[in-house]
């Protein structure tokens, strides 16, 4: 379907409309932010993450983000309704200190994790399950590459002709039946 939007007396395609893109299938899903716990359980996390600092929002995502070295980065949209959540339940109170809201871990809260603390090791035994703290760091460094890699592809890919999308699918099925036979 191509519409036109008139400007001026002059009719102006949309450049994405003289295409067709219905044909083209999404890309696979990236699993990176997949989260290594169950509904309810980020609750946990936070007033963990309280418990050790007090911290505004954007602060805890990038704490986290560094915990679980970069494989899980929780969004404001998970982060920010636990945070008013666990307030309104009084695990939780809030400050405005430099313009920005600070979040703290209250008694109630800490009497909370206290006595959830076989939830609490659970959470932390799937999450060894779901990385290897012991080789974080070369993780993060093959993650990196990828990442490097993926740019790369989504750069060359809109440009490339024919021949050269042939061989780069040859490429990345070698490098998909390398890496899942180890």
């Amino acid at each position: 379907m191509v519409s036109a939007i008139a400007v001026g007396g002059a009719a102006i395609k949309n450049e994405f409309q003289e295409h067709d893109f219905e044909h083209i299938p999404p890309p696979p899903h990236v699993h990176r932010h997949r989260r290594p716990f169950q509904r309810g359980e980020f609750k946990y996390i936070l007033l963990h993450h309280l418990k050790e600092k007090p911290s505004y929002g954007y602060e805890i995502i990038r704490s986290l983000e560094e915990r679980f070295h970069s494989f899980y980065v929780p969004s404001p949209g998970s982060v920010y309704p636990t945070l008013q959540m666990l307030e309104e339940m009084g695990y939780v109170t809030s400050s405005e200190q430099d313009g920005k809201k600070v979040y703290s871990i209250t008694k109630d809260g800490l009497m909370f994790l206290e006595e959830e603390k076989a939830s609490q090791e659970r959470i932390q035994d799937r999450m060894k399950q779901w990385y290897n703290p012991e080789n974080s760091g070369d993780i993060v460094q093959t993650m990196h590459e990828f990442e490097k890699l993926a740019g790369l592809f989504r750069d060359r890919v809109r440009h490339a002709d024919t021949e050269k999308l042939s061989r780069m699918r040859k490429i990345l099925s070698q490098a998909f039946e390398d890496i899942s036979k180890d």
